[in-house]
């Protein structure tokens, strides 16, 4: 019997040091399940693969020897899903949200509880500060509660502060929640939350790229903010500190091309520092839930569940190297001058720009299309 492709690569996106990029590496090159035996008993792996996961290859080995018998911890995984009600949505599901296809930085794979069709209607993020005044979380129920009554779905990330508020204020609204986590989809953080958590599951969806128990690491959750930015159509900042990361989901929406509202505040209180200096470097005001559904009604580019792909076209000589790559598979850049026949700074700088934009993946001086699915 062969091994559960999801239980597999919930094993495999579990292993220490296995973030999106190599894990999208691998599962580009190899069934999960066949990436787990070739780490675990020392074989090679694909050139590319391996590339992606210098210089870490070694230690992530030994994780994956130290699972004991692949098909145990494979099913081990499966029964965890079972059990927490949480699927497992590979980049090439039909399932996969189409918000996310063509993203810059796209996870490899998704652990969901709850409904994905929550991600079908409109979307409005709604972000700020853990340590948030009294008046930024009225502000954040208020938002949370009037744009759920007029049906559009609230994103956020279930963190302490303006968070929990927006869904707060979504429930009492009666609305669809989404939420974007930075652990695993069962373990609420802060406990807390853990009440709403649920509500968030049972009525809407929770979000994660990380696996059935993965611990709340400090770092995980400036990572996850590219995917809430990703899934929002209108990304509200309500309150934020000179430093924070819902100043990071605010720049990660701006790459996206997303639209970046903040809520005016005090220059005195430390609450507003942030959010006060979006508004400096061009985000819209927002004073009431008028603005919100405003700028939705006037863009309608991520609405629905057709793919929206913000990556800019490429043409010229980037258009070349992206051909090229399409025709030679893995190359490096000696590999594409030789194709293209145009100097090396030309070459190289277009696929630095490929690369950065999410057309091409280098890895260790090698590119190949961003255009792999796992299998």
């Amino acid at each position: 019997m062969s091994a559960d492709p999801q239980g597999a690569l919930c094993v495999l996106s579990g292993l220490p040091g296995i973030g999106a990029g190599r894990l999208r590496a691998l599962c580009a090159h190899h069934s999960p399940a066949d990436a787990l035996r070739r780490l675990a008993q020392g074989d090679r792996l694909h050139h590319m693969a391996e590339r992606a996961c210098r210089p870490d290859l070694d230690d992530i080995r030994r994780a994956a020897a130290e699972l004991g018998p692949i098909a145990d911890a494979i099913a081990l995984a499966v029964r965890r899903c079972d059990e927490t009600g949480t699927r497992v949505v590979a980049s090439h599901s039909p399932e996969f949200p189409a918000q996310l296809v063509h993203d810059p930085s796209p996870p490899a794979a998704l652990f969901v509880r709850g409904r994905l069709d929550a991600l079908g209607g409109r979307r409005v993020g709604i972000v700020g500060t853990r340590n948030a005044t009294a008046g930024g979380l009225a502000t954040a129920r208020e938002l949370g509660e009037r744009l759920a009554a007029h049906g559009v779905t609230v994103v956020s990330g279930l963190a302490r502060g303006i968070d929990a508020a927006a869904h707060t204020g979504c429930r009492r609204g009666g609305g669809i929640p989404v939420a974007v986590v930075g652990c695993g989809p069962d373990v609420a953080y802060p406990r807390r939350n853990a009440e709403l958590w649920e509500w968030v599951a049972s009525a809407g969806l929770v979000v994660s790229e990380y696996p059935p128990g993965t611990a709340p690491d400090a770092w995980r959750f400036p990572r996850r903010n590219r995917i809430l930015a990703a899934l929002c159509e209108v990304l509200v900042v309500v309150e934020s500190r000179e430093r924070g990361g819902s100043l990071i989901t605010a720049r990660e929406a701006l790459d996206r091309d997303v639209t970046v509202m903040a809520v005016p505040g005090s220059p005195r209180s430390r609450a507003s520092q942030g959010t006060n200096q979006l508004l400096v470097d061009g985000a819209a005001p927002l004073t009431s839930v008028d603005d919100v559904l405003t700028a939705l009604a006037l863009d309608h580019r991520r609405e629905g569940t057709e793919p929206y792909d913000p990556r800019p076209r490429p043409g010229g000589v980037q258009r070349e190297v992206l051909d090229a790559c399409r025709a030679l598979g893995p190359a490096t850049l000696d590999d594409l001058v030789e194709a293209i026949g145009l100097p090396v700074t030309e070459v190289a700088l277009a696929a630095a720009r490929l690369e950065r934009s999410g057309w091409l993946v280098e890895a260790a001086g090698w590119f190949e299309p961003a255009e792999s699915r796992l299998r």
